[in-house]
Parts: C-alpha cells; structure tokens; sequence
C-alpha cells in the first residue's frame, strides 16, 4: 500500500469528530485558525505512515495526532474534550472512500501548557491500520 488513503481517513476523522455529539459545538479544523485561534478546539494533525503490505496484500499504518487546544484557564475543559475525542475515535467504525480500517487505537497522550500558560494543548495519538 502507498500513502494513497491518507486523505481518505482523514475525512472519515473529520466526520467522525464533527458528528459526535459529545463534541458538539467544538470547531474541529487541519490547521490553526489564524491569530491563534480562541476558545477550544480540536486540530487534526500530523501523521506518519508505514507500508504494512505483506504476502496476503497491501497495507499501512497511519500514526496520527488529534490535539485539543484551548485558552481556558486550567486543563480541566481541554481535558474534557480531550476524552470526548478519545471515545470517538477509539475502535470508531469509520468507512474510508480509498482503503479499509482494519483497527483504530489509542497509542498516547501528551498534555502541555503553551505561550506561558496562556494555551493548553492536549495531542491525542492514535494508530490506524488500514489494508486494501
């Protein structure tokens, strides 16, 4: 497999976060709104793939990273979103236009303060198996 699905399982992410309705009402975006962005919102990020393929076919594993970024004070909200965005995409049925999920995981998380305390950001990783 190639890097062929990368655009297809980041619009079934992008479904799948906009319709959960515990994230209602949170922006979910692929870059930072200019400026910064204010409030909280979910940001659909980097991603690193390796070819999976093997005798039986072909396939990849998409490592990406979902962050919550927020200015609220404390980590509290960001945190709550951070889980919200966590029981969405876990083992999530998500249907790709190119390829098929075959598992979809957590793998970790990492939660910072930016700009002196000003932001917090929460990167959510998830590891996406996809064949053929």
């Amino acid at each position: 497999m190639s890097y062929g699905a990368a655009a297809a399982l980041q619009a079934a992410v992008y479904g799948r976060l906009t319709s959960a309705p515990a994230l209602a009402g949170v922006a979910v975006v692929d870059a930072i709104p200019s400026g910064g962005g204010t409030g909280t919102f979910v940001l659909i990020g980097p991603e690193d793939v390796i070819d999976q393929s093997d005798k039986t076919g072909g396939g990849a594993e998409h490592r990406l990273t979902v962050a919550v970024i927020s200015d609220a004070t404390g980590f509290q909200g960001a945190k709550d979103v951070a889980v919200a965005v966590s029981d969405a995409m876990i083992d999530a049925p998500l249907t790709l236009a190119r390829g098929h999920l075959v598992s979809l995981r957590f793998l970790r998380a990492k939660a910072v303060r930016l700009d002196e305390g000003g932001h917090r950001r929460i990167d959510l990783s998830f590891r996406a198996r996809i064949a053929d």
